[in-house]
């Protein structure tokens, strides 16, 4: 590890304005959002209207990394995504989702997931996940990717280089016809080769009008997986690999996951739609 210090909470900035024009998701303003009771297979109209939702996000999402530099704040990181999607007529769909008070999700070091932007300052040699998703045409596009800040240590960037190649593997595998459960075992037998830790009780997720449809992606060999893919699914991939356990804790905020042994992690993510030959990218910029 690096010997950096563990992260504390910072200070949060007031919550973010939306232009009155942009088209907020349903669960904006309640406590969750509506079920969802629609099909896991897609119209073309849905997929086109997604990949337009994608690239938007997957072009916030590198905006902000451009600014990721120690000595920045991970508030600035969420203004730039914030008014890169505005911008764009998109709404930042973790802004009010489930009560989550920032546009996107930044994850440093130790943070699996879920981290929310505030004061806390980027120093040489963290690593930073940003986590960007975009709603507009009624439905969503989600990616995120790990960033080195500065110099780092040889153990972390690999880490995260291998976070990436695992998911790249994973797209690799998908096919119609496959199991769903085919995804985990190609990232859970990339991780064991190197001793990472692969964390299990945050997945992949179904996506289409809804930010998360209830289908469940793992990212472990799941027995229970055993949904088959079909031409049309949408859906995220998402690893999150860890220097040592998989185990995790939660801070009193509700939403920041940190590794339980405080050992870093890092998380890549693409929203996917199947082909009749394996996996069409939705998220690129």
């Amino acid at each position: 590890m690096s010997g950096q210090s563990l992260l504390v909470p910072g200070e949060l900035s007031p919550t973010r304005s939306v232009p009155g024009n942009i088209r907020r998701p349903e669960y904006v303003g309640k406590p969750a959002p509506a079920p969802y009771t629609g099909p896991e297979v897609q119209t073309p109209a849905t997929i086109e209207a997604m990949r337009t939702a994608g690239r938007i996000a997957a072009q916030a999402m590198a905006e902000a990394a451009k600014h990721i530099a120690p000595g920045v704040t991970t508030d600035r990181l969420d203004k730039v995504a914030h008014e890169y999607m505005c911008d764009h007529g998109a709404y930042p769909s973790t802004l009010g989702y489930r009560g989550f008070p920032k546009s996107l999700c930044t994850s440093v070091n130790e943070v699996i997931c879920h981290g929310i932007p505030d004061s806390t300052v980027l120093r040489d040699g963290d690593i930073v996940n940003l986590d960007v998703t975009a709603y507009i045409g009624g439905v969503h596009g989600d990616n995120n990717a790990t960033y080195l800040v500065g110099d780092v240590d040889e153990e972390s960037r690999l880490l995260v280089e291998r976070t990436r190649e695992a998911l790249n593997r994973a797209i690799k595998a998908v096919r119609p016809g496959r199991q769903i459960n085919v995804i985990g075992r190609v990232i859970e037998s990339y991780a064991k080769r190197f001793g990472y830790g692969v964390v299990r009780d945050f997945t992949g997720h179904g996506i289409n009008t809804s930010f998360h449809s209830g289908l469940i992606i793992p990212h472990y060999d799941s027995p229970h997986a055993t949904t088959v893919m079909q031409p049309g699914m949408t859906f995220t991939i998402e690893p999150m690999l860890t220097l040592g356990t998989h185990e995790y804790d939660m801070w009193d905020d509700g939403w920041t996951v940190v590794t339980k042994d405080r050992e870093r992690t890092a998380q890549f993510e693409h929203t996917l739609v199947v082909t009749e030959t394996g996996a069409d990218i939705l998220t690129l910029p």
